[in-house]
């Protein structure tokens, strides 16, 4: 299992965090308006918040919350990565495909987990891809499913002098 804090499992991650609720004004009718339904969640060891406030009920928001909180954590948090792919990710390989869609539970480990790869590989996708067991497109298209990952590689990339990937 990765040492990621986004490969935590959901109530072990909200354990490491903050807990507030408070209301927020539009769509949603009188309970939104009159009942703290939004959610803002502060992971303590790293400062990362995310907030939910879409939904009509507390519970519904706090998952969300903690799913987004998962996300940006997978986005902002690097770890030295591991020799080989964690259990997780052997089991969303499929002959070299990654089987996993963005709003899975899974998503932001995985992603958490690509990233770290691509880092401690100077974001050399065939590299980080071999290391992963994974095509360099899947990869790619991994990293695609969420814009500020892609983004955040690229820019590093940029500073490699390598060229973008899209």
């Amino acid at each position: 299992m990765s040492g990621h804090p986004a490969a935590l499992d959901p109530d072990r991650l909200a354990a490491e965090c903050d807990f507030r609720t408070t209301r927020r004004s539009g769509p949603g009718g009188q309970n939104r308006n009159k009942v703290e339904t939004a959610v803002i969640l502060t992971h303590r060891p790293t400062g990362t918040v995310a907030e939910a406030s879409e939904r009509r009920s507390q519970g519904e928001n706090r998952r969300e919350a903690l799913f987004r909180l998962r996300l940006r954590l997978a986005l902002e948090i690097r770890t030295p990565a591991a020799t080989a792919p964690s259990p997780r990710w052997a089991s969303r390989l499929r002959g070299g495909r990654i089987v996993v869609s963005p709003e899975h539970d899974d998503f932001p480990a995985l992603l958490a987990e690509a990233l770290d790869v691509l880092a401690g590989r100077d974001d050399d996708v065939k590299e980080a891809a071999a290391a992963l067991g994974c095509s360099s497109t899947q990869l790619v298209k991994l990293l695609a499913a969420e814009p500020r990952a892609l983004g955040e590689v690229n820019a590093r990339r940029g500073l490699r002098g390598l060229h973008p990937l899209r």
